[in-house]
């Protein structure tokens, strides 16, 4: 796995998504942030409130960090870029 677990950003309201951080192999930040749309579907939840997402994303942390490190891999890779998981990619069988 290029990626490797980062630091937990927190819940980005005016986004509706979470953030997050990985590292890749030369140990530089990569930025990235899940979809409340996406966290929802992995959690078969809907409608969760702002204030227990991170308990939801430390719970699902390794299927969501493995849909990281897949859409990382199948996207060009450019410095800076944020990963960025979305309800379509949690459908995608991008983790086998």
């Amino acid at each position: 796995m290029p990626l490797r677990r980062g630091d937990i950003v927190g819940h980005d309201s005016e986004r509706l998504s979470f953030r997050f951080t990985m590292l890749d192999r030369a140990d530089d930040i990569v930025h990235c942030q899940i979809s409340d749309a996406a966290l929802d579907a992995l959690a078969g939840m809907r409608g969760t409130e702002g204030s227990v997402r991170s308990a939801q994303f430390l719970t699902l942390r390794d299927t969501i960090e493995a849909l990281a490190n897949a859409v990382y891999i199948r996207s060009p890779a450019v410095k800076g870029r944020p990963v960025r998981i979305f309800l379509k990619d949690v459908g995608d069988d991008l983790i086998g």
